[in-house]
């Protein structure tokens, strides 16, 4: 069954705690983003060495294979976003369908030792990429076509309460 594609706006984040995963991304230093986000994908392998990583929990909820194809995903995503941030302030994003993307690369039929490889990898050229932006440049602009506007630094606390969240959606319950 497709699962329902989230059309909630997610910017709220930016200024308040998550509800439900915790994260606080207005407390979150753009220092620690790069170590956050390798020891969220260090997370990810043990999760997708479950037995059942590659089982939804239901049938409107990916699986934890899912989500974390989707973190590698969004790691490659957010690495162009940023990069074309530093190239052109107030530079506009191109749309990404996750959900389609989801389906079109049939994450759920995934390896899952290749996406816990392919999200390391990911994971460690987006941590290099911001940590390479220099301090001067983090208040560069980026646009999404929705209209919300971030900054270097907002865009990165908003991805990673994104991938902090997914690991929360996969924990054990």
């Amino acid at each position: 069954m497709a699962i329902t594609p989230d059309t909630k706006n997610w910017t709220w984040v930016l200024d308040r705690t998550c509800p439900e995963c915790g994260f606080t991304a207005s407390e979150t230093e753009y220092a620690d983003i790069p170590q956050m986000l390798l020891e969220n994908a260090e997370a990810w392998q043990d999760v997708l060495d479950r037995p059942d990583a590659a089982v939804r929990p239901d049938e409107s909820t990916w699986s934890p294979l899912e989500y974390a194809a989707h973190v590698r995903d969004l790691c490659n995503v957010y690495r162009m976003r940023l990069l074309l941030m530093v190239d052109t302030d107030g530079a506009e994003f191109p749309d990404w369908d996750q959900d389609a993307t989801a389906v079109a690369e049939r994450y759920g039929e995934q390896d899952p030792s290749r996406v816990a490889a392919d999200l390391l990898d990911e994971a460690q050229a987006t941590a290099d990429a911001f940590a390479a932006v220099e301090d001067q440049d983090r208040t560069r602009r980026g646009l999404r076509s929705d209209g919300s506007t971030f900054t270097v630094e907002s865009l990165a606390r908003y991805f990673m309460h994104d991938a902090a969240h997914h690991l929360w959606d996969v924990r054990p319950r």
